[in-house]
């Protein structure tokens, strides 16, 4: 039997009629008499007495009606739920992004979604290894820098962009840069993103760009133990803007040689698919947006 057949068939029951039935469903009392015939024939019993003028309902229609009715009450509820969740975020959203970034900035955006949308729950893996989305089961990663080409879908969210900086009793102490080639003589504190360490630094103003290679006083795995080392006195560093920004505003960092830095590194939202981008995704990402990583703080 089919959901239709049990359709037509609980109807002409709560109406008592075809005719009702057929009024009700937006069809022709042939058709729900035929419905409920053919449903007849297939389990091989009688559903209904018909006579000229009312119709009753047998013991086995009875109980039929009574099953089809919590069946079709189920189909509704769960209609119900698919359409709530095409339209207000629920649900577990499992994300996935690297250790730092993740504390410095998903952290925020995930606290900001969590109040808006009280039907979410997230759950965050910060892990630096390359996460596969679709046979781990993840809804979404947040990856900065290129992207290596894959079938995943990306969407992007902003660049982090770089400066350097120094603490205002290491400036004190040694008298700051006044280009480039001057930090061969200065204490660096340097991100081991690269062996050897080393800083490729451009001018857009000036369309030149130098190398800078030289021994760091401290190589770092990552930006806050640069950041803290930089805050110590301990020398120049580059870092990414907002995460030195709330430094600069209480005057404990100051930005030496700008608009030298380092080329900006894209950040992406990446998921499975575009094409069935689940509210709960599309809501994550469209907030991320909002938040650029250059407007977020520590």
């Amino acid at each position: 039997m089919s959901i239709d057949e049990l359709t037509v068939f609980a109807t002409v029951v709560q109406t008592g009629s075809f005719t009702g039935a057929a009024r009700v469903l937006g069809t022709q009392k042939a058709h729900a008499s035929r419905v409920v015939s053919r449903l007849e024939e297939k389990l091989g019993t009688r559903l209904l007495q018909r006579s000229t003028r009312s119709l009753a309902v047998t013991e086995v229609g009875r109980e039929l009606y009574e099953r089809a009715v919590g069946i079709l009450s189920a189909l509704d509820e769960t209609q119900a739920m698919i359409e709530r969740t095409q339209v207000e975020p629920q649900g577990v959203l499992k994300l996935t992004c690297g250790v730092e970034f993740g504390l410095l900035v998903v952290n925020q955006w995930i606290r900001a979604y969590l109040r808006r949308y009280p039907l979410v729950r997230v759950d965050a893996d910060f892990s630096d290894r390359l996460v596969d989305l679709i046979h781990e089961g993840f809804d979404l990663a947040i990856r900065v820098g290129q992207l290596a080409d894959s079938s995943l879908s990306a969407r992007s969210l902003g660049e982090v962009s770089y400066a350097l900086y120094a603490s205002p009793d290491y400036l004190h102490r040694n008298p700051g840069p006044e280009n480039p080639k001057d930090l061969a003589s200065h204490d660096l504190i340097m991100f081991a993103a690269a062996r050897p360490p080393g800083w490729h630094l451009v001018n857009d103003s000036a369309q030149t760009q130098i190398d800078i290679e030289a021994r760091a006083r401290l190589v770092v795995n990552n930006h806050v133990g640069a950041r803290d080392a930089t805050v110590d006195g301990l020398g120049i560093a580059l870092l990414p803007r907002f995460q030195a920004a709330p430094f600069v505003n209480d005057g404990i960092l100051v930005e030496v040689l700008p608009g030298w830095t380092r080329a900006p590194a894209p950040v992406h939202a990446v998921f499975a698919s575009s094409r069935y981008l689940t509210p709960k995704v599309r809501a994550f990402v469209d907030l991320a947006c909002a938040s650029p990583p250059g407007s977020m703080t520590n």
